[in-house]
């Protein structure tokens, strides 16, 4: 397997020039299946591992994040940024601890959000720069990237300029990469991405209609999908058992074949 130290410098280089899609599996199977269609690098998505364990998101505890986090990077080649929530924690000394032990699970980068899980909506600004710089102090000299992330379009969204605002103020405060889930419009995806240039922009694909090739025009470095890759899985699964509870079992024969699916873990170490 590749050492944790040449994945956090691929994964660093990933993100000096051109565009790249970071997809999200849930498991180390999905992660694996991922690395063998070819792609350059991992994130984690909450919501989907917290979907396997029989769980909303946010609600799975970090503990059981970590040990999901050490799994998924122990399992592939491929650098694995984590999607770390909210750091686990309210304050910027227990943000650094968590931030400690996903560095030590093996993750080649990781995002921290400005929601305030107890309390509700958002960290004001001067709080979230704190956590994140906690953060930052935290990863230290072990190569991992730091991704700092805005929810507030996902609360509020047209709220695009103060979304800038926070992107901007976390580049300056020393984020490696910038990330506000919720942006669609392309004229505000190009102005977030001059806004906090040079650093890169993480934009959440939401627009089916929007192609890597113009994300890349716009000034995008890199593109998750979330919860989506879950989600289509969930939609198959679900639409698959509902015809077998009506008591057809057509539906059984669009399974990808086992052989297969064999066949693309066997190149993987035991």
């Amino acid at each position: 397997m590749t050492s944790v130290e040449k994945k956090r410098a691929a994964f660093r280089a990933l993100h000096e020039e051109g565009c790249f899609v970071l997809p999200n599996p849930w498991d180390a199977g999905s992660a694996r299946m991922l690395q063998h269609l070819g792609f350059k690098a991992l994130a984690s998505t909450s919501a989907g591992f917290a979907w396997t364990t029989g769980q909303p998101d946010y609600r799975v505890s970090r503990a059981a994040v970590v040990g999901h986090l050490a799994l998924v990077c122990g399992a592939v080649d491929l650098p694995v940024n984590a999607d770390f929530e909210s750091g686990f924690a309210a304050t910027p000394d227990g943000v650094a601890e968590s931030v400690k032990m996903a560095v030590e699970a093996g993750v080649a980068g990781l995002s921290i959000e400005d929601r305030d899980l107890e309390r509700g909506g958002l960290y004001e600004t001067g709080a979230a720069i704190e956590r994140l710089q906690a953060a930052q102090g935290a990863i230290g000299a072990s190569g991992a990237l730091l991704v700092a992330r805005t929810e507030i379009l996902l609360i509020e969204p047209d709220q695009i300029t103060r979304a800038i605002d926070s992107l901007v103020a976390f580049a300056d405060a020393g984020a490696d990469c910038l990330y506000a889930p919720g942006v669609r419009k392309r004229d505000d995806i190009a102005a977030m991405a001059r806004a906090v240039a040079p650093k890169p922009l993480n934009v959440l694909a939401i627009d089916p209609t929007m192609t890597l090739a113009e994300l890349r025009d716009l000034g995008v470095r890199r593109i998750s999908v979330g919860g989506s890759l879950a989600r289509v899985g969930w939609a198959a699964t679900v639409a698959a058992a509902r015809e077998l509870a009506g008591g057809s079992f057509s539906v059984l024969a669009n399974g990808m074949p086992a052989k297969e699916i064999n066949g693309m873990f066997a190149g993987f170490p035991e």
